[in-house]
């Protein structure tokens, strides 16, 4: 089955745009056209797109995803670089991930510190809360809020 740009943008979740421009910037060399210059997708078109998203939510430029996509053109001789390529983008994905899981765990406490305060309608009380009386899942963030602990 074929599909319209704006069929497949509808499927991808993305704006019929995003695909006019990824085609524009050479990603999609790929894509079949009919006799009136429409693009047309495929299933396996749907494939690369979805890789395509991929390497854009982690952080590849578009330079960067338009190498991996002349690569892939080439065959087999460039498996090793795609999954180096594919290996360096995990590893960055990962260092996001324990990065944005740090920031939601200083979150989740300073909600909780506020929500502590607002009940006692102060912040002395929590501010000056022994580390030990704050709930287990709190105390590395606050910890990481303390220099004295963070010189240690």
């Amino acid at each position: 089955m074929l599909y319209t740009v704006g069929e497949m943008a509808k499927v991808l979740g993305v704006q019929p745009s995003t695909l006019r421009y990824y085609d524009k910037e050479g990603l999609l060399p790929f894509i079949e056209r009919s006799e009136g210059g429409i693009r047309m997708f495929t299933q396996k078109d749907y494939e690369a797109l979805k890789v395509i998203g991929c390497l854009k939510k982690s952080g590849l430029s578009i330079k960067e995803i338009k190498s991996f996509i002349e690569m892939a053109g080439k065959g087999d001789e460039t498996i090793e670089d795609r999954l180096e390529l594919f290996r360096k983008r995990r590893e960055a994905v990962k260092k996001q991930m324990d990065e944005l899981q740090e920031t939601l765990d200083m979150l989740n406490f300073k909600c909780w510190y506020y929500e502590t305060a607002k009940k006692d309608g102060t912040e002395e009380n929590v501010s000056k809360m022994n580390p030990k009386d704050i709930p287990k899942k709190y105390r590395t963030a606050k910890q990481k809020l303390d220099i004295l602990y963070s010189e240690k």
